[in-house]
Formats: C-alpha cells, structure tokens, sequence
C-alpha cells in the first residue's frame, strides 16, 4: 500500500465511503431475499413449474458471485467509482426490462443474467474501494459494511410484499429498476485513492510485434490473467485452500434452497403471504446484530488459526436448523427456526472471506477469491433448480429441507474434520524436522567438534621434544575423555528408551 494512501486512511472520507459501502451491500446482496415474495406469482404468470421458476434466482446469485474476475478487470483498468457505477446502471436497466417480460426465459436474461451482473460490479468493486480507504480499522470496517446485507434481508422482502400487493410484480419490479440505480450515487461518492495500472501499459507492445511474435504474446497475456484472476497453482499446491474451496462449493448446492423455497413452503402450508414474507425479514434483521459481533469476535487473537473450526460449526448448525422447519409449519415454530437460521448465517457471512484470508497469502487473495467464487456460483446456479425439480416430482416441500441438510452437514464435517488432519500432518511435519536441523548435536563424532584453543595452535617457535610428548599426552587424554562422554550419552539414550517402551 503507497504512504500516500496510508495517510488518507481510515479518516475522514473514509466514513463516507464506508456508508456508500453499507448501502451497496444492501442493494445488491440483499436484494436476491425478496424474490421468493415473488415464486408463486411469477408461476401463476407464466405456468411455470417449480424448477423453472427458481432457474430465476438462481441465475440472479450465481452470476452475483461468479462475475468477480470480470469485475477484477474492470477495476484494474477503470478504477472502483466506474465499476460501481456502471453495476448500478446494468441492475437498473436489468430490473425495469424484467418488468417487461412475456416470458419466463426472458426474466433468466433480464432479471437473472443483466441484473446480477451488475450487481457483482456494484459489490464486489465497493468492498474493493473500502479496502483501499481503511487499513488500521478494515476488520472493523468489513464488518459494519456487512450489516447492509442484513438491513437488505430486513427491507426488501416487506417492501416486496407491500408493492405486489397494491401494484402487482410488473410495476414492482419497474420501481426496484428505480431504487437499484442509486448504486450509480454510492458509485460517486468513492472517490478514487490510486491510479489503475498494469494491463494498459501491455496492449502497446503487443500492436509493435508483428505477425506470429503478437499471437505468441497475446496467448501469453492470456495465460498471464489466468494464472492472476483464476489461481489454479494455488489450487493444486495449497492443500488448505483446496479443502476450504471444496467444502464451501459443496455447501453451496444446501445453502440457498431456504431462502428461495422458504415463503412457498409457508403459504403452501397455510401460512398468510404477509407473514410468510416477514419470516425472510426476521432472518435479516437478527443478521443486523449478531454478524457484526462474529465478525469482531472471529478477530480476537485466541481464534487465529482456528476460524475454519468456527466457520464449520455454522455451516452444521446451519444444516440442522432444516430440522426444526421439517417439524411443524406453523408460524411459531418458523419463526424459531428463522433465529437459529439467522444466528448460523450470521457465522457464515462474517467468516468466509475472512477465512480464505487465513488459508491464503494475501499477495494471491484476489486471485484465490476469483476461482472460489467461479467454483461457488456453479453450484448455486444448479442447487435450487434440481430441488425444484425434486418437488415438481414429489409433490413435497420437505425434499427441499432434507436437501439442504445433507449438503450443509456434509460440507461441515468435510471442512472440520480435513483442516485437523492437515493440522496434525503440519505438526508431525515439523517435529520432525527439529532433529534434522541439529543432527550434529546427537550423532558421536571421532574428531573434536570444538574450535582449537589459541594455546593449541601451531606456535610461531619450533616446539622441543618434551613439549612434542606433552602435547601428545594432552591429546591422548581429550579423546578418552570424548569415548566416554559417548557411551554415557549411549547408555542414557538407551535408558530412555526403555522407559518409553
């Protein structure tokens, strides 16, 4: 980080920035909460079937999360405010053009592929500015940032269900084109801190080569931003990265079914759409509290080390939370699975970026973070889907439950129980290398191992007979005493030996 941004950080400023920040998140991430208001309208419309229906969101979170290389780009080349800004303007366009829609394929590209898409520039370049502004206070910052998410659960899905019901889905989804624009305003108030460089001073060289050496070096500037936006090294040689990668994907094709499936399953149960919509609102507002206070307790020095253990305990309560709602469907009980749902959420929204941070260098973070979430949002993209699919065939909203379960208990003892194998192999590893390193400390050797005395050393003046014969004896006397200090080293190795067998 230059001076000149240590100087400007973590002041002044950067508190604004830290505001835009917060209702970014809000905007972006919050927003995909609110489109289960929308599940059983939406198939009304276009009489679509439960998998095709959640092919929506699915899209929606998926390109949110996998979009993050492309935005890299973007902001190497144009800066954070451009990224923002035109995130903001692709969510707006996307979401007034849904409103549009004559059928279910076309909102997968309106609503799904545009609207996500912009959404992931809006997020992922603000949390990018709001490193660049805080350094001494980023945990701090990171973590009141991440509270937009949770005011976003806490808003949309109550906004959502109040406009449908007076004004319908077309005109909903018309207003929230509206509101999303003003990421464009959050966009403006992240004034750049440092100037993009490094893919703009390449493009010129490679127009000098002519013919076959331009190819040559445009193959090799593509095999350059693999290797820096997708770390596939990382992958194969760092063996924690490639066990938290795994177990977070897989917990992914669980960790988005209740959120999508969640209303449906309450109004098909009996419940009223204005109190099933307030179940997602319940989620995000315990969010408001309890992710800031993981995140700062996550930060405390007795946890080093050992986030994964905590992010693995909220993957698994997350997991056998799924039971409590497959208990009963009365507003009471959802309402209690909802709090221990949120709490488990709550680990994992503070935890996951901050354990990826621990697994790897940060000099590579944002070449790790490029493949985690391209590997995430494929089976985000497939999760809710095939368990749609699953209840169109079984007439049964419980599958979707049981679904998440498995995925997320199965993600949570793959990453608990692999990170203290690889932990307990570390520490062999290094214990073994102890005796190694000072081997001359425990082997016997016939020659003296110390440095001569000056008084030994060959004196300036031929020595006589008698000094010759001394000099002898004294030597004869050093190597006793050396094979005597050996066979009781032997012997005292030998004794304990035997008291350890």
């Amino acid at each position: 980080i230059p001076s000149a941004l240590l100087c400007r950080s973590d002041r002044g400023w950067a508190w604004m920035v830290l505001l835009a920040a917060v209702l970014l998140q809000g905007l972006t991430l919050g927003f995909p909460s609110c489109i289960g208001v929308f599940f059983k309208d939406l198939q009304h419309e276009f009489q679509a079937s439960n998998s095709e229906t959640s092919w929506f969101p699915s899209i929606m979170v998926a390109v949110l999360h996998g979009g993050g290389p492309l935005c890299s780009i973007l902001v190497k080349r144009f800066g954070c405010r451009f990224a923002v800004m035109l995130g903001g303007l692709l969510s707006g366009v996307g979401m007034v053009s849904s409103s549009f829609c004559k059928s279910i394929s076309q909102l997968y590209l309106t609503a799904g592929l545009i609207t996500g898409l912009g959404s992931c520039f809006s997020f992922q370049a603000g949390v990018t500015a709001l490193g660049y502004y805080f350094v001494r206070w980023r945990t701090l910052a990171n973590a009141m940032a991440s509270t937009g998410v949770s005011l976003g659960f806490t808003l949309w899905p109550l906004l959502s269900q109040y406009l449908l019901d007076e004004m319908g889905w077309r005109n909903t989804f018309l207003i929230f084109g509206g509101i999303l624009l003003n990421c464009c305003v959050c966009g403006a108030i992240m004034r750049p801190v440092q100037l993009a460089s490094g893919s703009p001073l390449q493009s010129p060289k490679l127009g000098e080569e002519p013919g076959r050496r331009a190819e040559e070096a445009q193959l090799t500037a593509c095999f350059q931003m693999l290797q820096k936006y997708l770390a596939f090294d990382i992958f194969c040689q760092n063996k924690g990265y490639q066990i938290y990668t795994i177990g977070v994907t897989w917990m992914m094709m669980g960790f988005a079914l209740p959120h999508v499936y969640l209303v449906p399953y309450a109004i098909q149960n009996g419940v009223e759409e204005r109190r099933a919509a307030l179940l997602i609102s319940i989620i995000g507002f315990i969010n408001i509290f309890i992710r800031p206070l993981t995140g700062l307790l996550s930060g405390h020095r007795v946890f080093t080390g050992r986030r994964i253990y905590l992010f693995s305990l909220a993957v698994l309560l997350c997991g056998l939370s799924n039971f409590i709602c497959v208990t009963s469907a009365e507003f009471s009980v959802l309402i209690v699975y909802c709090v221990i749902l949120s709490i488990a959420m709550s680990g994992i929204g503070a935890l996951t970026f901050q354990v990826l941070m621990d697994v790897v260098e940060m000099d590579r973070f944002s070449s790790a973070l490029g493949l985690f979430t391209i590997l995430e949002s494929i089976t985000l993209l497939i999760g809710p889907p095939l368990t749609g699919l699953l209840v169109d065939i079984t007439s049964d909203f419980h599958y979707v439950f049981y679904n998440s379960s498995f995925f997320l208990i199965s993600a949570a003892l793959f990453m608990g129980f692999s990170f203290c194998a690889l932990e307990k192999k570390t520490k062999l590893k290094e214990a073994s290398k102890v005796p190694l390193d000072n081997a001359s400390r425990y082997e016997y050797n016939e020659m003296p191992t110390e440095p001569q005395s000056e008084s030994q050393s060959p004196p300036a003046v031929v020595p006589s007979t008698s000094q010759r014969a001394e000099g002898q004896r004294e030597l004869r006397t050093r190597k006793a005493n050396h094979g005597i200090t050996a066979m009781v080293t032997s012997a005292e190795t030998k004794a304990v030996s035997v008291q350890l067998v």
